[in-house]
């Protein structure tokens, strides 16, 4: 899933969960709790009533879908800049720059064990 960073531990909160009551998945009812991010709290969501809840109030048999945030460390690939930067690849660079084609149509590849090659025609 990309390179890691130590700095960026996956901790995540729940901020929401739809919940159905019902035979089955294709029937029945859904509701939704939800935390509202301006305030906080939450809420509660049936058709058109809405209600005060908890979010530990929604995690019950009915739980169908739960809804997490990453709150902390940074985003996925939070280790690529400092990957980058152990393989000698400047981070900040044009990385989609032309490939350099040589007198004879061959193109330079740098490979991860820093060996050259010549590909021809590209």
């Amino acid at each position: 899933m990309g390179p890691k960073s130590n700095n960026g531990p996956p901790i995540y909160t729940l901020f929401g969960v739809s919940e159905h009551s019902g035979s089955t998945a294709t029937s029945g009812h859904y509701t939704a709790t939800v935390r509202n991010s301006a305030d906080g709290k939450w809420y509660w969501y049936n058709d058109s009533h809405v209600g005060n809840s908890t979010g530990e109030a929604s995690i019950n048999g009915g739980a169908y879908v739960l809804f997490y945030s990453r709150t902390k460390g940074q985003l996925r690939w939070a280790g690529l800049e400092e990957f980058m930067r152990r393989k000698g690849i400047d981070p900040k660079s044009n990385i989609l720059d032309e490939p350099k084609v040589d007198d004879e149509g061959f193109t330079e590849v740098v490979s991860s064990k820093r060996k050259k090659n010549r590909i021809k025609g590209q």
